[in-house]
């Protein structure tokens, strides 16, 4: 099996409930779940640079990690799991501007306004990567009909319930998986 890139979501970390859900299912020596710098710019350069340097076949991606994982599959013409993806992050994540903390491990970073700019500058429509988008319909962050509407034509898969955090992924593995080995 070639690696998985997992890309995590705004103000969280490589080391999560669903990486560990994943690294567990599939091996942690395929799995590639790193810590992102808050700017975006910064995000997609060290993104790009795995990709190219890897033997990635999957990106998997969360919340804002979806948002970046579906930059670099049209990108990169990749496969990507989104896992209740922003669409528009440079717009619900404007209340966070300023001094943040990280859930995973509590360090303390700076997301500045200009980070808002530069997100727009990886908006793109989904047509030329192959996607798999799991939402679910109780998502407190994001509205998941947003995503349902901007991911038509792709397999989108809503779950009634649930939350942003997705907390049952282990419930997709298999279908990951499938999604993963198909041509």
């Amino acid at each position: 099996m070639s690696r998985l890139l997992y890309i995590h979501g705004f103000s969280s970390c490589g080391r999560g409930q669903k990486s560990t859900a994943l690294s567990r299912y599939f091996g942690r020596e395929n799995v590639d779940a790193p810590n992102l710098p808050p700017s975006p710019n910064d995000a997609i350069a060290f993104l790009e640079e795995m990709i190219q340097e890897g033997d990635y076949r999957l990106l998997v991606g969360s919340s804002l990690g979806g948002f970046y994982a579906t930059f670099l599959a049209e990108k990169f013409g990749m496969k990507a799991v989104l896992i209740n993806p922003s669409v528009t992050p440079y717009e619900t994540l404007s209340p966070y501007v300023g001094w943040q903390e990280r859930y995973c491990d509590g360090e303390v970073f700076e997301f500045k306004a200009v980070y808002l700019e530069q997100m727009k500058h990886f908006k793109v429509t989904p047509q030329r990567g192959l996607y798999l988008v799991l939402l679910q319909s109780r998502d407190e962050v994001l509205d998941y009909r947003k995503a349902q509407a901007f991911y038509q034509g792709h397999r989108v898969i809503v779950e009634e319930g649930g939350n942003h955090r997705f907390e049952n992924i282990e419930d997709y593995l298999c279908m990951i998986k499938r999604f993963n080995d198909a041509s």
